[in-house]
């Protein structure tokens, strides 16, 4: 039976990243497909591999859980003498979706790495969440890949047009794509993000049709997916676990599974990014630290008194801005204690040190 072999530039693999692991002749890079409980699925050169974590990994880890393997992420594998194929190093990542995990510490989950273009995908049956759309934007924003928008199952509404103007209205300068993948349509504008190298991510809520869309593009059915409800027209829960697939003839799309809930994490960046219309107001206040409550010649409330600035928007923003501020003390609040820890535990280091060992000590 003839070997699986996997072409890894299809994938993403280039010149640079050989660059990275040049002198590591002894391992073999991978891409993550899957990742179960620690145990990675790879997807290299001889085809996919089970992996687990290796030392290396495993010791940055308990010092940061986003050094974890991800899906997405490239990797090199050790292949030892009893077969045992292990995850020794996670090359740097050039994008990364990361949320904020629930729980009092202020810490954040990677939900994909390396991705060239996130799309958020909102169903517009029975109608578009807007503020779900606002914020899954500023993520993908942060991320660092290209965000864009995909409006799924427009052939339930009669005039899917006005729906995508309406999305537009709220995603300044993101490509907003209405797609059908029941019929096929709106397909061919979205291909170019599943070319050769190119890794398209999926982040949106359960039932949004995020599987029947990997199928679609992967031309074959590769995700399970579940027929809408009768009831209310929605779709249900069909992925539980973040995956990579790869599109034949080059690329891949990352599926992940339906979010409840999504914090955001230090992302001042992305949200800026995403509400780039307010960013654009706000230029025009009085005062240049201007907080747009209540200050004269602000030119954001003007605009939200006169219309320009919908309520509902302005709404959203305050509090996706009051979240990232208040994340953002946890966080700078947590490595303040975490370099307290460190110094005095240096200092406790260097007093036993220092002092005479006590009787039986060696």
């Amino acid at each position: 039976m003839e070997a699986m072999t996997i072409d890894l530039t299809a994938l993403g693999w280039d010149a640079d990243r050989a660059d990275d692991v040049r002198r590591r002749t002894d391992h073999q890079p991978g891409r993550v497909a899957r990742v179960d409980r620690g145990v990675c699925t790879v997807l290299g050169a001889a085809g996919p591999v089970r992996a687990s974590l290796g030392g290396a990994v495993l010791a940055a880890a308990a010092q940061d859980l986003t050094y974890l393997p991800c899906v997405g992420d490239w990797v090199l594998l050790a292949t030892w003498p009893d077969r045992n194929v292990t995850v020794e190093a996670v090359l740097p990542r050039r994008t990364a979706l990361i949320r904020r995990t629930a729980g009092k510490a202020a810490s954040g989950q990677v939900l994909a790495a390396n991705l060239t273009a996130a799309a958020v995908v909102e169903p517009v049956h029975p109608a578009p969440d807007l503020g779900r759309i606002e914020r899954l934007l500023a993520l993908a924003h942060e991320s660092g890949a290209r965000p864009l928008v995909v409006l799924t199952k427009t052939d339930l509404v009669s005039d899917p047009a006005a729906l995508t103007r309406q999305v537009a209205a709220v995603a300044p300068g993101v490509p907003v794509r209405p797609v059908s993948a029941e019929r096929g349509d709106g397909l061919d504008p979205l291909r170019p993000e599943v070319a050769p190298g190119r890794t398209l991510g999926l982040l949106g809520p359960s039932g949004a049709g995020k599987s029947s869309l990997v199928n679609a593009l992967a031309g074959a059915a590769v995700m399970p997916t579940q027929a809408i409800r009768r009831v209310d027209g929605k779709g249900r829960h069909t992925t539980t676990w973040r995956a990579l697939v790869a599109v034949p003839g080059g690329g891949a799309v990352v599926d992940t599974p339906g979010v409840r809930a999504v914090g955001l994490l230090d992302g001042a960046v992305g949200l800026d990014r995403a509400f780039a219309d307010v960013a654009a107001l706000a230029t025009g206040c009085r005062y240049r630290d201007c907080a747009h409550d209540g200050e004269p010649a602000c030119a954001v409330r003007e605009a939200v008194e006169s219309g320009e600035l919908s309520g509902r928007r302005w709404e959203s923003w305050c509090r996706l801005q009051r979240e990232v501020a208040f994340e953002t003390r946890r966080r700078d609040a947590r490595l303040a204690a975490q370099r307290r820890g460190g110094w005095r535990g240096a200092r406790r280091r260097a007093n036993r040190s220092s002092r005479p060992p006590a009787p039986g000590e060696c």
